[in-house]
């Protein structure tokens, strides 16, 4: 007996919006309905290695029904169970749906076309609704005795599901075609669509079509509209720019463009061929792990294994679409003993060798091409420094990165760094923080600027965590200009003088800040400033700190330390007043306003913004000749 239910209530804003959405282009309602189909066929033979009897001659086919105006696609797949169509048809919350109706309904305003998202979430079979008035499923498990499954919807709040008599395995999926959808009745309108968007999918695409005959009879045959050639198994000379175009948005669900297309053909210990694209720009989910796949697809001789096999690629090279083709594994390999292969291990190195030297070959040959492509995914492409130990040199020949003595938007390598450091220079410079305003004004660059040397800007959030690992570069260590010591060749006579004069005013700070810092000192790193914050040695930089509470981490408070600048001016005025009455209450105020200066020349927040306003207002008034209070004044 039929039975009905509602759609869960994110399934129903999806298709909603879906459904009443302008798109630019519905014909990738057909590729994902495909794909999908190719997908249950992958699964299928897959269990028939060890299963024989659920081998099938595989195919996907295709029917047209002008007069019912149907559009149907068929597999002989591995089909599902009723339980498995509720879960992935009724439900879709482990397809990352809530992050695509985001997307939707921010764009939704704009009209802005966004069908290539749909195939990153996988709700693609809810495409169909795009530019059909009805769906109707019927699908029977492969290898199961339980009865075959029939799901029936419109898309307006809730679907029918009831038993059904199909026998053979697999799935049919009939597209009650809407008025506007008309165009999906012309044989050659959907024989265009597979043959952009399918063709190189592993099993045929057959369209029964009407041929007239020399008699001027007409008879159906089966059409087979795709090529079904392993792409990666072709040269790249015998590859249009179309064919890579719609594999890499097979792969990716992206579309668009990709930035280059790397061809592997290794022989020797570890036989294998891959294709595998660097994509042009990043994708929104990049940062969003949840409702990424990682991994390439691997195939054995052809036959899919799997289509997110971690082992072949590391994390920091996710952005990667491609597959690889093995020769050497073995055809009934199974996906939880994949990790533990040491062919897979073999392979990943070749890859992750080949990947690297593309890329080292495009920074050479194709700089501005390169720095595009490092701006989208340089701040993944750095993890690799700080988990892939054998790879971390030819990883920091990589790096880019602005600096002090460039303009804003170019970025300068590690190695261009070096050559340019005079003989003087010893290490290599570096500042953290959030962007390249905060970090270029601040005063911890002023011995540098005055000295000609160059300060690399690391303002991606991942920087400061590479950096505990970077160590050298070309037997050169990194010093990050606002941590730690700082010593300046001929200036510890003069530190060790200002240390001894003001000696009273260095405690008094402290004892007025008091939990604030950790130290008041002098420093020759200062040239204008009056004083800077230091951050020490092994401690979290304050970006650090703000990225982790950003994200609701506990850590603990660091202290900072105040340096000062004995050469200027408003030190020495500080020491008068504080020599003329060591009690003058104006006192507390000048050492708060001077640390709350020192935070925001570093971009950090003050504690208490108001009271700072109010103490430079009272100074200002004093400043002025104005005598009187803020305060007073509000009054």
């Amino acid at each position: 007996m039929a039975t009905t239910r509602e759609f869960k209530t994110e399934v129903q804003q999806l298709l909603n919006l879906m459904i009443h959405s302008l798109y630019s282009n519905r014909d990738i309602f057909l590729r994902e309905l495909i794909a999908n189909a190719a997908d249950a066929i992958d699964k299928a033979r897959f269990e028939s290695l060890t299963t024989p009897e659920l081998a099938r001659e595989w195919q996907i086919r295709l029917s047209i029904d002008k007069d019912a105006k149907t559009l149907t696609i068929s597999d002989n797949g591995i089909g599902m169970t009723e339980e498995e169509v509720v879960e992935n048809i009724g439900t879709i919350a482990k397809s990352g749906t809530k992050a695509f109706l985001k997307m939707l309904e921010e764009q939704e305003d704009n009209k802005e076309p966004l069908p290539e998202l749909i195939g990153q979430f996988g709700v693609g079979f809810y495409s169909a609704f795009m530019v059909a008035s009805k769906v109707e499923l019927v699908t029977k498990k492969a290898g199961s005795e339980l009865p075959a499954v029939k799901w029936t919807s419109s898309g307006e709040g809730s679907y029918e599901i009831d038993a059904d008599t199909r026998t053979e395995q697999g799935t049919t999926i009939t597209l009650h075609l809407k008025d506007d959808a008309a165009q999906y009745l012309d044989s050659w309108k959907i024989g265009e669509i597979v043959r952009r968007y399918s063709d190189f999918i592993a099993y045929p695409i057959v369209l029964p079509t009407k041929k007239v005959n020399e008699d001027k009879t007409e008879t159906v045959e089966d059409k087979v509209l795709n090529s079904q050639k392993a792409i990666w198994l072709r040269k790249s000379s015998e590859i249009t720019e179309e064919e890579y175009r719609s594999f890499y948005g097979h792969l990716s669900h992206m579309g668009g463009d990709y930035l280059k297309a790397i061809h592997i053909s290794a022989e020797g210990t570890s036989e294998f061929k891959a294709l595998l694209f660097l994509p042009k720009e990043a994708p929104f989910n990049l940062l969003m792990p949840e409702i990424q796949k990682k991994g390439l697809q691997l195939y054995v001789r052809r036959v899919f294994i799997t289509d997110e096999c971690k082992e072949l690629i590391p994390d920091y090279l996710r952005f990667v679409a491609g597959v690889v083709d093995s020769s050497d594994l073995p055809l009934n390999v199974s996906r939880e003993i994949l990790q533990e292969n040491p062919q897979l291990r073999r392979i990943e190195k070749a890859v992750v060798s080949r990947v690297l030297s593309e890329l080292r070959k495009m920074l050479e040959n194709e700089r501005e091409a390169y720095a595009g492509f490092f701006r989208e995914f340089g701040r993944i492409l750095k993890e690799g420094i700080h988990t892939d130990y054998a790879n971390a040199e030819k990883l920091k020949d990589l790096v880019m990165y602005e600096s002090m003595n460039t303009e804003p938007g170019k970025m300068i390598t590690l190695e261009e760094y070096v050559t340019a450091m005079p003989e003087s220079q010893k290490e290599i410079y570096y500042i953290t923080g959030e962007k390249r305003e905060a970090v270029a004004s601040s005063p911890a660059l002023e011995y540098f600027r005055a000295q000609g040397y160059d300060v690399l800007f690391m303002t991606d959030p991942i920087d400061d965590w590479i950096m505990q690992q970077m160590f050298q570069y070309k037997k050169k260590s990194f010093k990050s200009v606002d941590k730690g010591d700082f010593e300046v060749e001929g200036a510890e006579e003069m530190i060790k003088q200002a240390q001894e004069k003001f000696a009273k005013l260095l405690e008094f700070l402290k004892t007025t800040l008091g939990d604030s810092v950790s130290e008041v000192r002098f420093s020759a790193r200062l040239t204008d400033s009056p004083c800077c914050l230091i951050t020490e040695g092994n401690a979290l930089s304050p970006h650090l700190e703000r990225l982790f509470k950003a994200m609701h981490q506990e850590i603990p408070e660091s202290k900072r330390i105040l340096e000062l600048n004995p050469k200027h001016p408003l030190i020495e005025a500080l020491f008068k007043v504080y020599t003329a009455n060591e009690n003058a209450p104006e006192l507390k105020t000048y050492a708060k306003v001077l640390f709350d200066q020192s935070l925001l020349t570093e971009g950090s927040p003050l504690p208490d913004p108001a009271a700072f306003a109010k103490e430079v207002t009272n100074l200002l008034l004093q400043g002025l000749g104005a005598g009187g209070k803020a305060d007073s004044a509000e009054k």
